[in-house]
């Protein structure tokens, strides 16, 4: 027996790519549904081998679903996630609305799996930010180990990660340089993305950190421990997908750099690629379409008592969004609901 699944925002990246996972891993599917908005009505999506037609959100009556993916953005999330939360379909979110409540869980399943039980508070569950649930994911067996203390990462965020507007505007703009008569001015973007990089995501705070950076400290707080001290500077490049972090890690105690790697070898959802060789090591181009997190460069960091450096690459809109809600998925399925 398996669940009755909707996935709401279908007809967006992270929506058509929870449909994608969600058939690879060949989740127990007994029913879905495919919501969009109504300008997106009757949208064909594909799930596996099959096609689907989108349903209208507005309309749609959750009572007897099992479980949602949202990924349709914090206002429209704001409308309807209650919704299916009230009729009895579990809500997991993609979206930042419910990150930062205390009565709703921020799950990354490597990491925290067995906070998934704190749903029944709201039948909510949150999935984090594209840049932390990496990130997270490589902290979390480090963190068993020898303690956090300070983190330090510099992001280079793909433009996928702000939406098919991003993906648009870089393409456009690319194509401008080469084409006389064909320049784009920035839309989605302040500045100019294509042959660029752009230190900026998501809006200014009075601090002079972004929201993006703030993101990442308060939801690495949130999910792995509060002790742990986080500084952020999130840039924005142009690649297309894939996110890559530069990962400075002081522990409590030392850590040697070959036990981290082994360390990391051994963790769940991770992959090692580290040979210290012209391409020994993953970049974000090379991590699309795939399930894992991969870590590069790890070395001591010589300028602190007990430092490691590292490099970790993953795909955004997998692991970033749209894996890790269907991994929330799996273990709501093994964990709380255990039908079949």
């Amino acid at each position: 027996m398996g669940y009755k699944v909707v996935v709401a925002g279908a007809t967006g990246n992270v929506g058509r790519e929870m449909l994608n996972i969600l058939a690879e891993r060949q989740f127990p599917v007994d029913e879905i549904a495919a919501l969009a908005s109504r300008r997106s009505l009757g949208t064909e999506v594909s799930f596996g081998d099959k096609t689907l037609v989108t349903k209208d959100i507005e309309n749609f009556d959750w009572s007897g679903w099992d479980m949602a993916l949202f990924a349709v953005g914090s206002e429209a999330t704001k409308i309807y996630a209650p919704k299916a939360a009230a009729a009895g379909c579990v809500v997991i979110d993609n979206s930042s609305l419910y990150r930062y409540d205390p009565e709703i869980p921020l799950i990354v399943p490597e990491v925290n799996a067995d906070a998934i039980h704190m749903y029944k508070n709201k039948n909510i569950i949150a999935n984090p930010n594209c840049s932390t649930a990496q990130m997270v994911v490589a902290l979390k067996p480090l963190h068993d180990r020898a303690r956090i203390k300070r983190v330090v990462v510099s992001t280079y965020q793909s433009v996928s990660g702000a939406g098919k507007e991003g993906i648009d505007e870089l393409w456009d703009q690319t194509k401008g340089i080469y084409v006389p008569g064909q320049e784009k001015e920035p839309k989605k973007f302040t500045k100019q993305i294509a042959f660029n990089v752009i230190p900026h995501i998501d809006v200014f705070m009075e601090d002079g950190t972004t929201k993006e950076e703030w993101k990442m400290v308060a939801e690495t707080k949130k999910i792995l421990d509060p002790k742990v001290k986080v500084t952020a500077t999130c840039v924005r490049v142009p690649v297309f997908v894939g996110h890559s972090e530069s990962i400075n890690i002081e522990f409590e105690e030392f850590l040697d750099e070959e036990e981290a790697r082994e360390i990391l070898r051994e963790a769940p959802g991770i992959l090692v690629v580290d040979k210290r060789e012209p391409g020994g090591y993953v970049t974000p181009i090379e991590c699309v379409g795939d399930y894992a997190t991969f870590i590069s460069r790890i070395r001591q960091d010589s300028t602190v008592e007990n430092g490691i450096n590292l490099w970790c690459v993953s795909d955004n809109l997998r692991k970033g969004a749209a894996l890790n809600a269907v991994q929330i998925a799996e273990v709501l399925g093994n964990k709380v609901l255990k039908k079949g």
